[in-house]
């Protein structure tokens, strides 16, 4: 059996518990050591697996697809794939008899009922947790919203506070935006900020939600002061 190595790690919240890629791979081919398996080509990917897309992945999917290979080890499936595109294509490799095995120092497989069974668990487990996670998030943006705090990046002439998970005038930038903005009334203000590099995202929730705009005046206001 000829085998490929497969180590992802994105740097989203979501995935920080999870080993990093050096240690995953040191992990691996220690493993490999451990059961005499035979490398013939290793990937290294940095990318969220929430949607399907991955550069490496693919790579590593047409060396199967071509016979060069005949297995994957990871440190676990949820490496391979947290989307149903991406869980269904390794099931559909493995129906197929491009991938004979898998191997994961965390995780039992075998090319069986039972073991194929056993993997879409796996990977709808995956699956769910990133729904849910992304569920919690919006949740969490939306009562910052109707508490009046700002829900994202913080704008210019503020900065993000890891501990409060709130936003603190930023002493350095701060007078330089009340500067530009006092020369406009605050329904201008919203254009003006637009213009000097606030996230493109969070303008556009402003402009499809208007509980976001009470938000916005009660930070004009606090700008003010500095006039």
């Amino acid at each position: 059996m000829r085998y490929i190595i497969y180590a992802r790690k994105s740097s989203e919240e979501d995935d920080r518990q999870v080993l990093s890629i050096e240690a995953q791979m040191h992990e691996l081919k220690e493993f490999a050591a451990k059961e005499k398996l035979e490398i013939v080509a290793s990937f290294q990917e940095a990318k969220t697996a929430k949607g399907p897309g991955r550069i490496k992945f693919a790579e590593m999917l047409a060396i199967l697809e071509s016979g060069k290979a005949d297995g994957i080890i990871s440190w676990h499936p949820d490496r391979l794939a947290r989307n149903s595109v991406d869980g269904g294509t390794i099931i559909h490799f493995v129906d197929r008899g491009l991938i004979k095995t898998l191997k994961f120092p965390t995780f039992w497989f075998e090319a069986t009922p039972q073991g194929l069974f056993m993997l879409n668990i796996a990977f709808g487990q995956s699956k769910y947790f990133v729904d849910n996670l992304r569920e919690n998030v919006k949740r969490g943006l939306r009562q910052k919203i109707r508490n009046g705090v700002w829900p994202g990046w913080a704008p210019v002439g503020y900065t993000n506070n890891p501990k409060t998970r709130g936003i603190d005038i930023d002493q350095e930038k701060a007078p330089k935006v009340v500067k530009s903005l006092s020369f406009m009334p605050p329904e201008n203000t919203l254009f003006i900020l637009s213009q000097i590099g606030v996230e493109k995202m969070v303008w556009l929730a402003i402009l499809e939600n208007h509980l976001l705009l009470p938000t916005f005046r009660k930070i004009y206001k606090i700008f003010s002061t500095w006039v």
